[in-house]
């Protein structure tokens, strides 16, 4: 299982569960919260009553004051409020009055005058200086039929003469805590979602570096050229340091022992021969075999010369991650400058030579190394083409792609050698001396082109040879 969906999976359930046991808990204490605050509100109404029915109560005229119409009225009351979107249409307290014996003298609903209650709760603690309080079901079976009282004692001094209680129905309640516990649960749904949300990002975000740190690591497994991802996040980002630091001291590493041993190896032919001519030279021989000798070691030194430098131009090119600028660089003035360079050995071998490249075509890349590139494959046109011979530069456009051709007359490359042109150390004998260049030529082109995005081909074609870059077009 991807690390992306265990993190989340995790974060999943920590989220959910610690979701869930947050909401369950807040949504069990939403009831007897309105509940607790309803019944500090029936408190303070008992005792104000409590404060106006003392006189009376006092004087033996409660039987005969208007509190019997005005508790009728108050009960038929229909106060068309809106409460939070909450339509309240009725009055919903019932308020009743008992003497110090518990004998109800007053009720708003008009059921209990006369009755004993002196044996409830709320009664029964307040004629004997507590706090009274009871919530009685009116049906056994629901428990939403409960109706909540509370009483306040009706003093004359310390000596209490008289009991109000004010009931309020735990049914009349229940909008309230309904509407409370469903905008509770579409908020907590809503912020659970959005938590989950965030960790599906987050992991998503974090799986996604390791997958570029990981096909970065691959890529330099494999030897092929990969680019440092740019990964934020103080940790990710030292660790993509790390790798790369790591592969920049192993590649050295390896790097430095390969071309230890090239060097060594391909070294070895060049300073044989000069060691032999120079053993030869110490005895006496004719003046015309000696020059000979003598020559041989000035070849052999230029080889190993040219060798040292193709081999350092080649170490730089294969070391680099990718361009140090790309700029438009038109091919008409690159191409014109390489053969003015080399005019003395075209016209030495009497060669046609034609740039084809319009003045305008450009590509894009780095000039010094595309320089580089068409220097080394002009070089070799110019060994395989024959005295009097033809090489050609022109270029064919692809959807944003320069394809740049090079033509030279001469022999085809032999099918067995086709594959390994590219080859390090790679090389077909001139047609001209029979010797073999250091093979890192060609080599040295393809690893500009994997720099630019673009690839070498070589193939023989009618009349000759035609090696073909596949470029990024830089403007017209």
């Amino acid at each position: 299982m991807p690390l992306g969906i265990r993190i989340f999976l995790v974060y999943f359930l920590f989220v959910g569960l610690a979701g869930y046991f947050v909401l369950s808990t807040v949504m069990d204490e939403i009831r007897p919260g309105v509940r607790q605050s309803t019944e500090e509100t029936l408190v303070d109404t008992a005792n104000l009553l409590a404060e106006f029915l003392r006189d009376d109560l006092k004087a033996g005229d409660l039987s005969e004051s208007r509190l019997h119409e005005v508790l009728r009225a108050y009960g038929k009351r229909q106060p068309q409020a809106n409460i939070w979107g909450l339509e309240k249409n009725q009055i919903n307290h019932r308020i009743y009055v008992t003497d110090a014996q518990g004998i109800v003298l007053l009720d708003s609903a008009g059921d209990a005058v006369g009755q004993d209650y002196s044996r409830w709760n709320d009664v029964y603690l307040t004629l004997r200086g507590k706090y009274g309080a009871r919530s009685t079901p009116q049906d056994g079976e629901d428990p939403d039929s409960s109706v909540m009282y509370v009483a306040a004692p009706i003093k004359d001094g310390e000596r209490i003469i008289g009991v109000v209680s004010v009931a309020k129905p735990n049914r009349a309640l229940q909008p309230y805590i309904e509407r409370s516990q469903r905008r509770l649960s579409w908020l907590g749904a809503g912020l659970i979602g959005l938590g989950l949300l965030v960790g599906g990002l987050l992991s998503w975000w974090l799986s996604g570096s390791l997958r570029r740190l990981t096909r970065y690591a691959q890529a330099v497994s494999e030897g092929r050229r990969a680019e440092l991802p740019a990964l934020r996040g103080g940790e990710l980002a030292q660790l993509a340091e790390a790798v790369e630091r790591m592969r920049t001291e192993l590649e050295g590493k390896a790097y430095v022992e390969r071309y230890v041993h090239t060097l060594t190896h391909e070294l070895k032919s060049p300073l044989a021969a000069i060691r032999g001519a120079a053993e030869l030279l110490q005895g006496e021989m004719p003046s015309e075999q000696r020059q000979r000798f003598v020559a041989n070691i000035d070849q052999e030194s230029a080889r190993m010369q040219q060798l040292i430098e193709r081999l350092l131009h080649l170490a730089l090119v294969e070391q680099r991650q990718g361009l140090e600028e790309q700029v438009a660089v038109p091919l008409h003035e690159l191409v014109e400058s390489l053969l003015q360079a080399q005019m003395a050995r075209i016209e030495g071998a009497g060669l046609q030579v034609e740039n084809r490249l319009a003045a305008e075509l450009k590509v894009r890349g780095e000039r010094f190394l595309l320089r580089q590139a068409l220097a080394n494959l002009l070089d070799n046109a110019l060994d395989f083409t024959p005295p009097g011979g033809s090489i050609r530069f022109d270029a064919v456009l692809h959807d944003g792609h320069i394809e740049l051709r090079l033509f030279n007359q001469g022999d085809a490359i032999p099918d067995y050698a086709l594959a390994r042109l590219s080859e390090r150390f790679y090389s077909l004998p001139r047609p001209g001396s029979g010797r073999k260049s250091t093979g890192l030529g060609l080599n040295f082109v393809e690893e500009v082109m994997q720099l630019h995005g673009g690839e070498l081909y070589v193939a023989n074609v009618d009349g000759g040879v035609e090696a073909r870059l596949s470029l990024v077009r830089g403007g017209a």
